[in-house]
């Protein structure tokens, strides 16, 4: 049976405490970093931080067609969602691992 008063609430406090500290550094350690996506080989090139955001785009001169901008449209997505994977990659390198609570 289990038997409240035999729980250490502050060691879970300091636990939890320890853990806040520990994703919210990797959260601005995250927020540092930057990852790059291309497609089409390289004619399109997204760069995201480390939290998803879209921080820069680079489109070459031969990639802009004026007659078919659905292509380049679709370049661009192919970029984003590439370095989307790569920044989402590197967010679950950087997290740290939530350790067992000790009830």
């Amino acid at each position: 049976m289990f038997d409240p008063g035999s729980v250490d609430l502050q060691g879970l406090l300091q636990q939890a405490q320890a853990m806040q500290d520990q994703l919210e550094q990797a959260q601005a350690a995250l927020a540092a970093r930057t990852v790059k996506g291309t497609a089409g080989g390289d004619l399109v090139e997204a760069t995201l931080t480390g939290t998803g955001e879209l921080v820069g785009l680079v489109i070459k001169p031969e990639a802009c067609d004026p007659t078919d901008t659905e292509s380049l449209a679709d370049l661009i997505v192919a970029a984003v969602r590439d370095a989307n994977h790569q920044a989402m990659a590197l967010a679950q390198a950087t997290m740290p691992q939530l350790p067992e609570l000790d009830l």
